[in-house]
């Protein structure tokens, strides 16, 4: 919800010291540049990141607009099912958890918390940790190790569509120089026209370059936040 505010914040702060100052609006509607910088943009994200990383850059789209899901009460919930496991584990010892991570769906203490059921990494992380647990094979400095391994390759993984979209938005002004060259050259076939066909053309390059610049400084915090929240899910 702050991302969206945030966003019309500095599209009516930029239109509205523009409108300050008389400026025209039209000239500002240039669909051609448009076409030029984002689809060179997409473009780049195509070439540059494979298949399964592409999906989860158009699935978590929404989420940088969205609230998070993990809130306080999901925090609690977790701490119930840590602290149910840990008293079940204290009282018959760690192999009876072992039917409780080889069926989660069938077991008594997760069967009662259907979010963390439906939360994939997460669940197979608790049922990863007891397997190791229970097995008694592995020792707690090297159990601890595994875990902070386990959550820092996890935490690669969902920050790759963040990283992927962040270098977008960092070649965007570099694209914008593309567009605006492109509106230089055609500005240069229409000397020795009307002075105002050819203001008209300079302004639609410089426009080119400025909406390029605007747009990478306005979604980099964007892909920011989300990078944020993938530390929270993985924390």
């Amino acid at each position: 919800m702050f991302a969206i505010i945030g966003i019309v914040l500095v599209i009516a702060a930029i239109m509205g010291g523009y409108l300050m100052e008389h400026g025209n609006v039209r000239v500002l509607l240039q669909p051609a540049e448009l076409i030029i910088i984002l689809g060179a943009a997409i473009g780049t994200v195509l070439i540059a990141n494979p298949l399964h990383i592409l999906k989860k850059i158009a699935g978590g789209l929404a989420g940088a607009f969205g609230s998070s899901k993990y809130t306080q009460a999901r925090y609690l919930e977790t701490l119930k099912i840590m602290y149910e496991l840990f008293g079940r584990a204290r009282r018959e010892g760690m192999m009876a958890l072992e039917a409780d991570s080889d069926a989660p769906d069938k077991s008594p203490v997760f069967s009662k918390y259907p979010n963390f059921l439906k939360d994939h990494h997460a669940l197979l992380f608790v049922c990863d940790s007891i397997r190791m647990a229970a097995s008694g094979s592995v020792e707690p400095f090297d159990a601890d190790q595994m875990l902070e391994m386990d959550m820092e390759v996890h935490h690669h993984e969902s920050a790759l569509p963040v990283a992927a979209l962040s270098t977008m938005a960092d070649s965007l002004p570099g694209l914008g120089i593309v567009a605006a060259v492109l509106g230089v050259v055609i500005t240069m076939g229409a000397l020795g026209g009307p002075p105002e066909e050819i203001g008209k053309k300079v302004a639609a390059a410089l426009v080119e370059f400025s909406c390029a610049t605007d747009s990478s400084g306005r979604w980099r915090p964007t892909w920011r936040r989300r990078r944020t929240r993938s530390t929270n899910t993985t924390r």
